[in-house]
């Protein structure tokens, strides 16, 4: 199981504001959620997802292409991923053990 962290930049947009870009890959990122390939999390500076890592791949170009269907001719995708293989555990593992660390 790997996290990404994944921040889809359009450029070219007609206002500062890219709420509309983001929400339409949440639409994206729920149905890849509701066939039970991936879980995600929106942040206010990018989103979260978790699944195996061919899967993300298949995800993240989904992710990539949203805007492109909007009209938006270019694209910047910033991608950090995170593959941990000795270990199993999901985004609220990685949080609550820096948690109990700060108690």
């Amino acid at each position: 199981m790997a996290i990404a962290d994944i921040t889809v930049i359009p450029i070219g947009t007609e206002s500062p504001s890219v709420s509309t870009y983001v929400a339409e890959i949440q639409k994206i990122l729920a149905t890849f959620e509701k066939q039970g390939r991936i879980r995600f999390q929106l942040t206010p500076m990018n989103t979260i997802i978790e699944g195996e890592l061919p899967v993300l791949f298949e995800v993240i170009q989904a992710m990539h292409e949203a805007p492109f269907s909007q009209g938006i001719l270019r694209v910047a995708t910033n991608i950090r991923i995170d593959d941990r293989r000795d270990v199993t555990r999901k985004m609220e593992d990685k949080v609550a053990k820096v948690k109990s660390l700060l108690e």
